[in-house]
């Protein structure tokens, strides 16, 4: 089995593990609030963007949360793709309640058939996604692939620094402390197997493979990909991993932008 089924199972098997009430408020938040799923180093650039009549779409959606929050800017039609089919089952009973213009599929990402080429104004990639990837030239000739001309991708994510640090609950966890503990040039994935904490919380799951990314691997890949790099930024605060190294003058995160020009 390879690694991208297994992480099919493990986070399928988290969704059904998932914590009591997880995802109830999406549906009334959604229709309440501005943007609600949309992270805040997100919306200060969407916000500024032309999205009506366009059709956007979110690579690894998870359960389409942050795709519907930025339909409310106006997108014609919005598309989601995620490896986890009771998370898309989800996704479409939330577009379907809030009445957006929204298709999400099943699928492995690396395998999205050849219609969807050349149709996207707006793709995005959120926290955590990029990491379920071994090799990410792929992932971003994919992006080329799927955008019109002059459509625009967006990644925001960790920063990979955070992959050098230990976390609490870690061996190497020092609290207080900054300690490079694990090497940024690491080869060997990720092997977990307590769930997904923020979905499930912990408990024994099947394995979930993730792997760490240079900030070359990530320039590099969009580069290759054809892509024309607009905006690298870097902040100082966490998206998803953790908040303790907050505070310490590190980046913790980035927001990337690239067009197919």
């Amino acid at each position: 089995m390879d690694y991208i089924q297994s992480n099919k199972l493990a986070w399928e098997d988290a969704f059904r593990h998932r914590k009591p009430g997880w995802g109830d408020d999406h549906v009334a938040r959604l229709q309440s609030e501005h943007l609600p799923f949309l992270h805040p180093d997100i919306v200060r650039v969407v916000e500024g963007m032309a999205f009506q009549g366009k059709t956007v779409a979110q690579f690894c959606c998870n359960n389409g949360r942050e795709l519907l929050s930025l339909m409310q800017l106006g997108a014609e039609r919005g598309f989601g793709f995620d490896l986890a089919e009771n998370l898309i089952a989800q996704a479409r009973e939330m577009a379907s309640t809030v009445g957006a213009a929204c298709t999400f599929e099943a699928c492995n990402l690396l395998e999205l058939p050849a219609r969807y080429t050349g149709q996207f104004d707006f793709i995005f990639f959120t926290v955590g996604a990029l990491a379920w990837f071994e090799d990410l030239d792929p992932v971003f000739a994919l992006g080329k692939r799927c955008l019109k001309p002059d459509g625009v991708l967006l990644v925001h994510d960790s920063h990979p620094l955070l992959c050098l640090l230990p976390v609490p609950g870690e061996e190497a966890y020092r609290e207080g402390e900054v300690r490079v503990s694990y090497p940024y040039f690491r080869k060997t994935p990720w092997l977990e197997n307590s769930g997904m904490g923020y979905l499930s919380g912990k408990y024994d799951s099947p394995t979930f493979t993730s792997f760490t990314h240079t900030v070359s691997d990530i320039l590099g890949g969009v580069l290759r990909a054809g892509l024309c790099l607009e905006l690298f930024q870097e902040y100082p605060h966490d998206v998803g991993i953790t908040p303790v190294y907050e505070g310490k003058d590190l980046p913790l995160s980035y927001l990337l932008l690239a067009k197919n020009r």
